[in-house]
């Protein structure tokens, strides 16, 4: 069994709050550390985190020798003894200083990536995991440890995965408490339409929810949901820079993190719903009267043919071509489609209202784009 996002938020807390220690099990990408953030923010706590895989032996505890003669003992029997005391690292400092001037605010120490990092490492984060000390240095009782792991092959359900992780020690499994994340599609929306994703990679994957974190993995770049949200920020900085930068980049990028065959799917998916010209830009702040203005020609040419039946349908939708000015321009706009795009654009029109309208109309551009629209339906 699996949690999803929502309910690990309130399994997690039950764990620490028992005196215990979770370990959050989960692919790569899924949002294990994002959880771990949400957790902190709910429960008021200070988040400290340490990347286990990036850690080295004697970053935990670093023994420094002697300084002068009072750090040696002179012994009846053995000699001389040096009294070694040891540099702890930087975070473990912040943590106890936390602890000290906050003491009643909850510390999470989160340990990522735990079943990562190497044997050695691991042994030295034992004592901390089993009995919350570093050499004499004892944890403050404010203080809750979460670990995060990626599964090995030895896990029920995860037989076929292949990280390159430390198999846990028996006695670290048995006094933790191992919870399963899982991918949920709906949490992960709920999220992303915080205004934490593009609204049309939100659509994008609403339609296509099995893209989020595609079960069968392709062995190529996969998705997940991490590498949306860097698929998201790209997409936001090309759109900064223009359609042209769009046109040339995206599927790149976004292939960069989705694969190719995903990367060309949002790709056209983004073409036929990105609207690069709208109904204010066609009749608004132009001189008034029927004829295109020819920036607006020019920009409209330049779009590929996807784009500008896009463009059509956003105009259709939010304008009234019944008066001379609305008509005459639409009516140019539909003469720069190619013959399959025109007979797209007007089969949508046949059953609007508007087709009325525009033949009910007094106005002569009006009357002139009502019988464009019948030509290009009975060819």
């Amino acid at each position: 069994m699996a949690l999803n996002y929502q309910q690990l938020l309130l399994a997690v807390p039950v764990v620490l709050k028992a005196g215990h220690v979770p370990t959050i099990v989960g692919e790569a990408g899924i949002g294990k550390s994002a959880l771990v953030a949400d957790l902190a923010h709910k429960m008021g706590a200070k988040l400290f985190t340490t990347v286990v895989s990036l850690s080295e032996k004697g970053d935990l505890a670093l023994p420094i020798p002697p300084l002068n003669q009072r750090d040696m003992i002179q012994t009846k029997h053995y000699g001389q003894l040096a009294d070694v005391k040891f540099g702890y690292t930087h975070t473990l400092i912040q943590i106890i200083k936390q602890a000290e001037r906050h003491p009643q605010q909850p510390i999470i120490w989160f340990l990522d990536e735990f079943n990562r990092g190497n044997s050695a490492v691991q042994a030295e984060l034992m004592n901390l995991v089993l009995q919350r000390q570093i050499n004499d240095i004892k944890l403050p009782k404010n203080t809750h440890l979460v670990l995060a792991e990626n599964p090995d092959d030895t896990m029920e359900g995860f037989e076929e995965d292949q990280y390159t992780v430390q198999a846990a020690d028996a006695a670290l499994k048995d006094r933790t408490t191992r919870l399963v994340m899982d991918v949920s599609v709906k949490d992960w929306l709920q999220w992303a339409q915080q205004g934490n994703i593009d609204p049309l990679i939100c659509r994008f994957i609403a339609g296509n929810t099995d893209l989020l974190y595609p079960k069968n993995r392709s062995g190529d770049l996969d998705p997940t949901p991490r590498a949306w949200q860097r698929v998201s920020d790209n997409y936001g900085q090309l759109k900064a820079l223009g359609s042209a930068a769009i046109e040339d980049l995206a599927f790149d990028l976004f292939a960069g993190d989705l694969g190719l065959v995903i990367a060309s799917q949002l790709v056209s998916f983004l073409q036929e719903n990105t609207v690069l010209l709208t109904a204010q830009e066609v009749f608004d702040g132009q001189p008034v009267g029927p004829r295109l203005p020819k920036a607006i020609r020019q920009r409209f040419q330049k779009m590929t043919e996807i784009q500008k039946m896009t463009a059509m349908k956003s105009i259709l939708a939010t304008a009234n071509l019944t008066t001379n000015d609305h008509a005459g321009r639409y009516g140019a706009l539909l003469e720069l489609l190619a013959p399959d795009s025109q007979y797209a654009v007007v089969q949508q029109l046949v059953n609007d209202p508007v087709l009325d309208d525009l033949y009910q109309s007094a106005d002569h551009y009006a009357n002139v784009l009502y019988q464009q629209i019948m030509d290009i339906a009975t060819r």
